[in-house]
């Protein structure tokens, strides 16, 4: 097969360029721990009162104190719900924790040297996580090698549509202006790359712990390492 010349590259962060344990073990429990607290302290604030009237417009009840908004969001953040309003609400949480040093954002070395090198060669860069972007760029402005942000040239959430439905790659596609075979997807989640795969991306999965089972449409790598642009099918 004629090797497709990549000119983009999208890449999924949670698994892939960042541990899950980071997202899971350490932020998802500091946003969960404080979320009451915050929304009582800001709740007069316009965007934490935009967070909570969407939550009523969501649950299609105008009459939901704040106390019942914390509850849902609570919940939702139980079952890990990919909800805007959420997303939203978590994202500011950590942009305090991030501010007062409470922590760093996790990225793999291999994935720092990585994208560093593909920049460098004039390859443009971008994100699509189910985190917000407020919440992506405070991941990859706040590492243990620095700022990370300049690397990319822009950055997409669930705004753009769900992760795993074809038309959201379409839209990216769109939005960036390429042909779709010539930008590549990174993740470690099948759902996602059958549906990158359903509009024509290119795709390489993160398998960091060899444990996946049936991954044939998608090339398989252990470590950005071996990500080698000029053989992805």
């Amino acid at each position: 097969m004629q090797a497709k010349k990549i000119e983009a590259i999208v890449t999924d962060i949670e698994g892939t360029t960042s541990a899950l344990t980071f997202v899971k073990d350490v932020l998802f429990p500091y946003a969960s721990a404080r979320l009451a607290d915050y929304v009582v302290q800001n709740a007069a604030k316009p965007d934490v009162r935009a967070v909570l009237e969407e939550v009523r417009s969501i649950e299609m009840n105008p009459d939901l104190s704040n106390d019942d908004c914390v509850k849902i969001l609570l919940d939702w953040a139980a079952q890990d719900k990919k909800i805007k309003p959420l997303k939203t609400l978590q994202g500011m949480i950590w942009k305090k924790g991030f501010d007062e040093g409470a922590f760093k954002g996790h990225i793999y070395e291999d994935a720092v040297l990585k994208l560093k090198e593909w920049h460098a060669s004039g390859t443009r860069l971008y994100i699509y996580s189910s985190g917000s972007v407020a919440a992506q760029k405070l991941l990859f402005g706040h590492t243990d090698y620095g700022d990370l942000t300049p690397l990319f040239s822009g950055y997409y959430d669930t705004a753009i549509g769900a992760k795993v439905e074809s038309e959201s790659y379409k839209k990216i596609a769109t939005e960036l202006g390429k042909q779709a075979a010539n930008i590549l997807f990174l993740s470690d989640h099948v759902g996602e790359l059958d549906a990158a795969r359903a509009a024509g991306f290119s795709t390489v999965m993160l398998d960091r712990d060899n444990a996946a089972n049936d991954q044939a449409k998608h090339k398989r790598v252990t470590d950005f390492n071996a990500i080698i642009l000029a053989e992805v099918a």
